[in-house]
C-alpha cells in the first residue's frame, strides 16, 4: 500500500489552520471592499486620468473667473511658455526622486547657468564666438553642478537634503559674485532667432519641453537605465546585490538633473533675454510639487513622466488664473501647499491599502 507524501498543511495545528484561513479571508475581503475609485487611482492610467480631469476643471474655473482673457490664444501660449522652464526642471527632478533622492538646488543651478551663459555672451560674442558656445556653457555648468551633487551623495555619504542644500547656497552665491547682483541683458540675434522660432505655430521653447518629456519617458520606461533607476529607488541594497552599481547610477541621476537645469536656463534666457542670480527662486519647491502631484513617490521606486507633465500644467495654469484674477502670491503659495499635502496624503493612503491587500 503506497503512502501519500506528507504535506506541510497536514502537520499544522488547528489553531494555525484557523489563523491562516482568517488571514486569507481578511485579505480577500479587503480586496472586495476596496472602493473602485481607489483601485483606479492606484494604477498609472487612473492617476493620469485623474490629473487630466483636475486640469480640465481648473481650465473651466479659469474660464469662469477670468473670462475671455484666460481663453485667449496668446494666454494659452503664455501658460505653455511658463510651463517649459518648470517642466524641463521637473523632468530631471522626476528621475532624482524616483531614484530615492531629492534635489533642492535646481533653481540655484538654473540661475548660475544663466549668469555664466550671459556673462560669456556679453564678454566674448563681440569676438565672433558662435552662439552655440553659449549654449554649451549652460549645459556644462548644469552638468558640473549635478556632478558635484552626485559625488557628494554617492561617494561622500552626504545626505541628499544636506548636499543639495549646500549646492543651493553655493550656486546662488557664485551667481551673485559673477553677476555682481546685476541683471545681465544679452543680445545675440542668432540665439534669439533660433530659440524664438515657431514650429507649426508653437513656440520652439515649448517644443523643447515636449522633446525633453518624450526623451524622459523613453529613458524611464523603455531602457535599462530606467529600470535601474526604479530598482535603486525601491531598494538600494537589493539593486546592489542584483549587480547594479548604485553609487555610479546615483551620480548619473544628479548629472541628468543638472543638464535639465542647463536646458531650462537657456529657455529662461530666450524668454527674458537676461541672466540673473534671482532666476529660479523657489523653483525647486514647484518642481518637487509637480513631481509629487504627478504620482512619483517621494520615497522612490516609482515615477511617472506623464504625471509630471500634468502636474506642471496644473501648477502653471493655477498661477496664470491667480495672476489674471489679481490674487496675491501668498494665496498662491497657500493653495500650492494644500495641494502638495493632499497629494502626499493620497499617496500614503494608496500605499497603505496596496500593502494591506
Amino acid at each position: 500500500m503506497s503512502e501519500r507524501p506528507l504535506d506541510v498543511a497536514d502537520v499544522r495545528s488547528p489553531a494555525d489552520k484557523a489563523a491562516s484561513s482568517a488571514v486569507e479571508s481578511a485579505g480577500a475581503h479587503a480586496k472586495e471592499e476596496q472602493h473602485p475609485l481607489m483601485r483606479l487611482l492606484s494604477t498609472s492610467v487612473g492617476r493620469n486620468l485623474g490629473l487630466l480631469v483636475a486640469l480640465v476643471l481648473l481650465c473651466i474655473v479659469g474660464g469662469v473667473t477670468a473670462g475671455d482673457r484666460f481663453l485667449d490664444g496668446n494666454n494659452v501660449l503664455t501658460i505653455l511658455r511658463l510651463a517649459a522652464v518648470l517642466g524641463v526642471v521637473s523632468i530631471g527632478m522626476t528621475f532624482v526622486i524616483t531614484g530615492g533622492g531629492i534635489d533642492l538646488s535646481v533653481g540655484a543651478i538654473l540661475a548660475l547657468s544663466s549668469v555664466w551663459c550671459t556673462t560669456l555672451a556679453t564678454q566674448t560674442m563681440a569676438n565672433d564666438t558662435h552662439w552655440i558656445v553659449m549654449v554649451g556653457a549652460a549645459l556644462v555648468v548644469g552638468a558640473g553642478c549635478g556632478l558635484v551633487n552626485g559625488l557628494l551623495i554617492a561617494y561622500g555619504g552626504v545626505v541628499p537634503f544636506i548636499a543639495t542644500l549646500a549646492m543651493l547656497a553655493s550656486a546662488r552665491g557664485l551667481a551673485e559674485i559673477i553677476s555682481q547682483r546685476r541683471t545681465q541683458i544679452v543680445n545675440v540675434p542668432e540665439f534669439s532667432a533660433f530659440m524664438g522660432a515657431k514650429v507649426l505655430g508653437m513656440p520652439f521653447i515649448v517644443i523643447i519641453f515636449v522633446l525633453v518629456a518624450a526623451a524622459g519617458w523613453v529613458l524611464l520606461n523603455r531602457t535599462t537605465f530606467g529600470r535601474r533607476t526604479l530598482a535603486v529607488g525601491g531598494n538600494p541594497e537589493a539593486a546592489r546585490l542584483a549587480g547594479i552599481n548604485v553609487q555610479r547610477h546615483t551620480v548619473y541621476l544628479y548629472v541628468l538633473a543638472g543638464v535639465c537645469c542647463g536646458i531650462a536656463a537657456l529657455i529662461m534666457i530666450a524668454r527674458t533675454n537676461t541672466g540673473s542670480s534671482t532666476h529660479g527662486t523657489m523653483l525647486e519647491l514647484d518642481a518637487i510639487a509637480a513631481v509629487v502631484i504627478g504620482g512619483t513617490l517621494l520615497s522612490g521606486g516609482r515615477g511617472s513622466i506623464v504625471g509630471t507633465v500634468f502636474g506642471v500644467l496644473i501648477f502653471t495654469t493655477l498661477t496664470n488664473v491667480f495672476t489674471l484674477t489679481n490674487r496675491s502670491i501668498s494665496e498662491q503659495s497657500l493653495l500650492k501647499g494644500a495641494i502638495i499635502v493632499a497629494a502626499v496624503l493620497l499617496q500614503q493612503r494608496l500605499a497603505s491599502r496596496n500593502s494591506s491587500t
